[in-house]
């Protein structure tokens, strides 16, 4: 059985922020959740980001904001994991706990609007164009900040944060149900690593349910409420994800594509990839 889903950042219980540089063969591959909201460039790497209900794929030069308590993982392709491979990965992240915040500075006018910031990170954001572009400039030198110039740059990046703008992504359905017990979080670990492990073969719900010692029926319900989707509805997203990467990155044709990916045939390869994306596998590819 895997890890406990609670993950501790080491911090001081009255420091409002925390920086931490990721560096290594892989991102840490376990699904997890901590009581800080994180804001995280990725300077190297690729895989897949999974949080709630959302799947999709993470790469160089990505910025996220993640809530409070929220379980997500960062999973790196399975390249990364080849013992030959000299692949590596880097993420630089801010973690911020504004419940110390809001301790220190609940009576200071001047932050009010800094501490109700929180109550806006409702679930998993990806920041992107102009914003993107100031945020990750600073993440990128954070690490040599301190001191009154460290807490003034981590004030300018969440004033940088307008949820009215188009930079500010959002991935997840509203309301994300936020903070798995222990008990769950296990369980949850285990499927989503059996899933993303298996994927690209034929992997029944009855098979999935055993890992999580439970009835299809009990499966299905729990999968549900804490994923928005069915079983089948997130190997189907997985795939398309994988298959996004592969159009993209490969000579592969899409028949090839299609069966690497999962797929049993041709024809509802296509349609479920049109189904998820509004675009043929074709089209996509002409992307590039």
């Amino acid at each position: 059985m895997s890890k406990v889903i609670s993950f501790q950042i080491p911090k001081s219980e009255n420091s409002f922020i925390q920086y931490q540089e990721d560096r290594g063969k892989h991102f840490y591959d376990s699904l997890h959740q901590h009581p800080q909201a994180q804001l995280t460039l990725i300077v190297e790497g690729r895989g897949q980001l999974l949080v709630g209900d959302y799947v999709g794929r993470f790469e160089p030069g990505d910025v996220y904001l993640l809530a409070e308590s929220i379980p997500h993982v960062f999973r790196s392709d399975s390249d990364y994991y080849q013992e030959e491979s000299s692949l590596k990965i880097g993420g630089n992240t801010l973690f911020f706990d504004f419940k110390a915040m809001n301790k220190a500075f609940s009576e200071v006018e001047d932050f009010r609007d800094l501490i109700h910031l929180n109550e806006k990170i409702a679930g998993c954001f990806k920041i992107i164009g102009d914003t993107k572009n100031e945020i990750a400039a600073l993440l990128a030198r954070f690490g040599e900040f301190s001191g009154l110039t460290r807490l003034g740059h981590c004030i300018h990046i969440l004033s940088l944060l307008d949820f009215t703008s188009p930079d500010i992504e959002a991935l997840n359905q509203i309301p994300i149900m936020k903070t798995m017990t222990e008990r769950d979080g296990r369980r949850m670990d285990q499927v989503m690593r059996y899933i993303l492990d298996n994927s690209k073969r034929q992997i029944t719900l009855e098979e999935v349910a055993e890992q999580a010692y439970m009835s299809k029926e009990a499966f299905c319900r729990f999968f549900k409420l804490r994923t928005r989707k069915t079983f089948t509805q997130y190997v189907q997203q997985l795939r398309i994800t994988e298959a996004k990467k592969l159009l993209l990155e490969t000579d592969l044709s899409i028949s090839q594509v299609s069966f690497q990916v999962g797929f049993q045939t041709l024809s509802h390869f296509n349609k479920t990839f049109k189904g998820l994306t509004a675009m043929t596998p074709k089209d996509w590819r002409k992307l590039e």
